[in-house]
């Protein structure tokens, strides 16, 4: 009888125990995973049929005026297999490309082995309809497009000579991670990144995201990814005071490599092949029994030489619907995207919330009329006009203050002092005003000799 009394009070507090211990693991997971629960039962569902209800409710864009420009839907700075951190080959960005109904791709690999950056290394021209520009990102911050294939540039040579060999060249000469010291006092620079989503990540706190990457990023990713986006207010006030005394046009980047993960590839010999996803380390796993059992039960069918499964982060396709940068070109041709490049004939949009193809926004008289990256003459009737697919909030900045603010889907203000007037658009996401479109700027101008055709 003691035996058994002895027995029943081991058990009994050896279940107490473990009832103590699965309540404090309980309580840890609520603490830890709190907010990415939030996110997963109450705030996620309401953003994702937030953008749904957005997306449905999209407008012709139809203005009394000709506009001679088609919208080119691409994306800006994009590496590839010749990059040392991305193994994504030009096939696979040519399906992504298919996937995301993008026109045009603007590559910026790091240099090649032996550090120089070989134009003719990579794709060029058309692919089944989806336009490749080749290009590097380098020292610097020099992002340099519009280079013949016979090209190859020295990525160790000081910035100065580089800048000016890249301009002899003919070459177009923009600015990546503007965040970042860059020499600003070249003349050969034409442009710079107004919005990188690799920069929007140098401030997070991973550990913070690390329970939503958990719990919500299989079923939410689109609303986790956003998780990092944060209004980039001192980048476009710094764009703004140099856009003062010179132009430099502004373009997303959205900076893609597809190397922040891990994948599995089981073996001919029936082991687990652990990649990660930046192509740097491989590790293989032997299997028993046991474990291969687990991994076919997570998994499915185990097909030898093929991949078992993959985490991915920054899959290419989700990166590059982040954020489009548009042209507005005659074709979709190099020479044509570049040429709106230069002149500023780009807005920005982050589509991953609602498709902003199509935005407008134009200056007009009864003598002229231009589009964003153009100038016009001021007079008593001139108007700027913006024009969008998605009801929103525009404000209208000169010199990067705020001027005029609106909601809808047709704006018009008089500008009655010249100056450079660019606009911001956002969204009306469950109460809260959220960025979607940013313009290059229009500038209005008194001195008529000034006025280009």
């Amino acid at each position: 009888m003691k035996n058994n009394s002895r027995i029943r009070t081991v058990l009994r507090w050896s279940f107490r125990f473990i009832l103590v211990l699965l309540l404090i693991v309980i309580v840890a997971f609520l603490v830890v995973f709190r907010g990415a629960l939030y996110n997963r039962f109450f705030l996620f569902p309401q953003q994702q049929a937030a953008w749904e209800a957005i997306r449905a409710d999209r407008y012709a864009v139809e203005l009394p005026y000709s506009i001679p420009w088609k919208h080119y839907r691409g994306s800006a700075h994009n590496h590839s297999e010749l990059s040392h951190d991305s193994v994504v080959p030009f096939e696979r960005i040519l399906e992504v490309l298919q996937e995301t109904d993008r026109d045009f791709i603007a590559m910026s690999d790091h240099c090649l082995p032996g550090g120089i950056a070989d134009f003719g290394a990579q794709w060029r021209g058309l692919y089944s309809g989806k336009l490749f520009i080749p290009g590097y990102e380098m020292s610097r911050g020099f992002m340099p497009w519009r280079l013949d294939s016979d090209v190859v540039l020295d990525c160790s040579k000081e910035s100065e000579a580089l800048a000016q060999e890249i301009e002899s060249l003919g070459g177009l000469l923009f600015i990546a991670h503007p965040e970042e010291d860059r020499d600003w006092h070249l003349p050969q620079i034409r442009g710079m990144e107004i919005y990188n989503i690799h920069a929007d990540t140098k401030d997070e706190d991973l550990k913070a995201l690390a329970p939503d990457i958990l719990l919500n990023f299989r079923r939410y990713p689109e609303q986790t990814i956003r998780l990092i986006f944060d209004r980039n207010t001192e980048m476009l006030a710094h764009w703004d005071t140099m856009n003062v005394s010179r132009k430099m046009v502004g373009i997303a980047a959205n900076d893609c490599h597809q190397n922040i993960g891990v994948y599995g590839v089981y073996t001919e010999d029936g082991n687990l092949m652990l990649h990660e996803s930046s192509g740097k380390n491989a590790q293989e796993y032997k299997l028993n029994f046991l474990t291969r059992l687990l991994l076919r039960l997570f998994t499915g069918k185990l097909v030898p030489g093929e991949e078992a499964f993959r985490f991915q982060l920054d899959p290419y396709n989700l990166m590059i619907r982040f954020v489009s940068t548009y042209a507005l070109a005659s074709e979709l041709t190099e020479e044509a995207i570049l040429d709106a490049f230069a002149a500023g004939r780009v807005y920005i949009g982050f589509d991953m919330i609602a498709d902003s193809k199509g935005f407008v926004f134009m200056a007009r008289n009864k003598d002229h009329q231009a589009v964003m990256g153009e100038n016009i003459m001021l007079t008593p009737d001139t108007w700027l006009i913006v024009a969008s697919p998605h009801r929103c909030r525009v404000t209208i900045l000169r010199h990067g203050e705020k001027v005029h603010q609106s909601e809808g889907v047709i704006v018009d203000w008089q500008p009655t002092v010249p100056g450079k007037y660019r606009v911001e658009a956002e969204l009306n996401i469950l109460g809260e005003w959220t960025p979607w479109v940013y313009t290059n700027p229009i500038e209005v101008m008194r001195d008529i000799t000034t006025i280009t055709p």
